[in-house]
């Protein structure tokens, strides 16, 4: 799975990922800072995952609850809130939509 398709999966069937054509087209091309200035919080949570940067995951959070009343105290938080845990390895098929 590449890293583009990983940020703008919008779910999953079985071993299938489905991805968000429009949005893979318009902003797979940005950095991890770059989706996190325009608020795009789970593609961003996303690069930062599959980078595996531990600075772009604390900038995420940072950013993250700058925007919140209810703060979160770290990434595994984080990772629950916004719905992504990992980059799913079991993954052979993509489906743009």
């Amino acid at each position: 799975m590449t890293r583009e398709d990983f940020i703008f999966t919008v779910g999953y069937d079985g071993n299938t990922a489905v991805v968000d054509k429009k949005a893979k087209s318009k902003y797979s091309q940005k950095t991890t800072m770059e989706l996190l200035e325009a608020g795009f919080f789970k593609p961003a949570l996303c690069s930062a995952i599959y980078s595996e940067n531990q600075d772009e995951l604390n900038a995420v959070l940072e950013r993250y609850n700058s925007f919140t009343e209810k703060k979160i105290d770290n990434i595994e938080q984080l990772k629950l809130v916004i719905g992504i845990q990992k980059m799913p390895k079991e993954i052979i098929e993509i489906v743009q939509i």
